[in-house]
């Protein structure tokens, strides 16, 4: 049964400018979810900055956002994988100078690794994983409070699973830094009830991706939601319908 909050961020209707003069931050914009959130919030009146590690991908999209009409994005390399501290202050410093504000960051990027039991599970692929997972949303996100706290209205969303609310067998890596990630998320949202920035998680569900193709080889693609088709509470939890919303846990389908 869905809830009421779940049941309002899955049937939000965004107004067309909901998003309009504020500046939001996408990683993993390049391809599938954030991809789709990236031209989603530029659809609704956002500046938005693409995060990814291909150039190429990441113009695509900012062509894209160019050609429907949206305002003119910027693009930021970043590999959460080889990144080091001077690579998110220079992205800090980036935001700060091209723009002088930042709105929202959607913490989108993110890798499957392995899936295996945890007894077989390889150290170097359940270290990576956690690494870009966890970690990188920490560093990023840290980086970047200070910019989001001078928002009126700021918007912290961290990407979450299924599996990362109740673990199941062979997920390992990614099932742990998702429970790792909701952990952070709750930690953030008591820290900074006081402030301007408020601060969830989403449970995008089963959507037509790379990474969902990868986790099920054998399932037809077309069984599944397409990311554009799932917006509807990314768009609710960045905008200012959800203001009073912090610390929430969104499921995008029941």
């Amino acid at each position: 049964m869905t809830d009421p909050l779940n049941a309002q961020a899955q049937s939000y209707q965004a107004p067309t400018d909901i998003l309009k003069d504020r500046v939001i931050m996408v990683t993993g914009a390049g391809d599938g979810i954030g991809r789709a959130a990236a031209l989603a919030y530029a659809s609704h009146g956002a500046t938005v900055l693409l995060v990814g590690r291909t150039q190429v991908k990441l113009e695509r999209v900012y062509d894209q956002i160019i050609n429907d009409g949206g305002p003119r994005p910027s693009i930021a390399i970043l590999d959460f994988k080889t990144a080091i501290a001077d690579s998110y202050e220079s992205l800090g410093i980036q935001v700060e100078q091209e723009f002088g504000q930042l709105d929202g960051l959607l913490n989108n990027a993110g890798m499957l690794g392995h899936r295996a039991p945890i007894e077989q599970f390889p150290v170097g692929s359940f270290m990576e994983v956690m690494h870009i997972n966890v970690n990188a949303q920490f560093v990023l996100t840290r980086t970047l409070l200070p910019l989001l706290k001078k928002s009126s209205d700021a918007s912290l969303i961290f990407t979450s699973s299924g599996v990362g609310r109740k673990g199941r067998a062979f997920w390992g890596a990614y099932a742990v830094s998702k429970f790792a990630t909701e952990g952070l998320m709750q930690v953030l949202a008591d820290e900074l009830e006081n402030t301007p920035v408020r601060t969830n998680s989403i449970n995008p569900g089963a959507t037509r991706t790379n990474m969902r193709a990868a986790a099920y080889p054998g399932e037809d693609p077309l069984s599944v939601k397409t990311a554009e088709e799932i917006m509807s509470p990314y768009l609710f939890l960045m905008g200012p319908d959800s203001k009073a919303v912090n610390g929430a846990s969104i499921n995008c389908q029941s």
